[in-house]
């Protein structure tokens, strides 16, 4: 399966160990128990159903500690950076069959903590997507947009990533302040994000997305090899690494 992209700009073209990836230039989701998913959904503002995936995310979420782009204990043994493209049909791929596994497995029980690094080399509704992603941030909520615009990912540069739909998002995430986030996104804060992911992405010579790292602190990662999308495979590399 190939679906590449370039941008000399920023890194050449590399096969990935993926066989399933997006390439890149610079280049959700399970039920938690019934009871998570009951307390969540109490918690759902009206109408959020309506949002592809707000209740699952919503219960996949609840509860778990977020700072930025952070997901989970930031004293967690295991780091794992996350280089992904919102338009990236691979990324959303990953975030409907193998994230919930590693939320549930490693980050709700505090033993790691997920870290986003945003990238936009697939065209303007990436770029779009991504500030609202970071300035979700700036309240705590990134990993809830993130993973529902995951889970209602359009074509690719089809113009799916509109003013309406990123509204609806942000109104079915509990807590969100619409107001603030359409001021946040084309902040010097969210713009000084975007460019601190794309330079690690040149510095971690990132080949394509999703793409993942994972160490006892970021100052300590080494790659993940991504062969499939079936949780065993990326979790015993988790497994390994906390092992250590």
């Amino acid at each position: 399966m190939k679906h590449e992209r370039r941008a000399d700009a920023v890194v050449d073209r590399t096969d990935m160990d993926v066989r399933c990836g997006c390439r890149l230039l610079l280049c959700a989701a399970a039920l938690a128990t019934a009871a998570v998913a009951t307390a969540a959904a109490r918690a759902e503002p009206a109408g959020a159903a309506a949002v592809p995936g707000a209740r699952e995310v919503a219960a996949l979420l609840h509860g778990i500690p977020q700072s930025g782009a952070s997901l989970g204990n930031a004293k967690a043994r295991l780091t794992i950076v996350e280089y992904a493209d919102v338009q990236c049909v691979y990324c959303a791929r990953f975030a409907r069959e193998t994230l919930p596994t590693v939320i549930r497995k490693y980050v709700r029980t505090g033993r790691a903590r997920l870290v986003f690094r945003g990238l936009a080399f697939l065209g303007p509704d990436s770029g779009t997507a991504l500030r609202w992603t970071f300035a979700a941030g700036r309240q705590n909520r990134l990993w809830n947009v993130l993973e529902l615009l995951f889970a209602g990912q359009g074509d690719e540069n089809s113009g799916w990533v509109t003013e309406a739909r990123l509204t609806a998002v942000a109104r079915s995430v509990p807590g969100l302040d619409l107001a603030r986030m359409r001021q946040d996104r084309g902040g010097k804060t969210v713009t000084a994000q975007i460019a601190a992911a794309a330079q690690a992405a040149r510095g971690a010579h990132v080949p394509g997305t999703p793409f993942f790292q994972a160490g006892s602190s970021l100052m300590t990662l080494q790659t993940l090899s991504l062969k499939s999308f079936d949780p065993d495979d990326f979790t015993k590399q988790l497994d390994r690494l906390l092992l250590r």
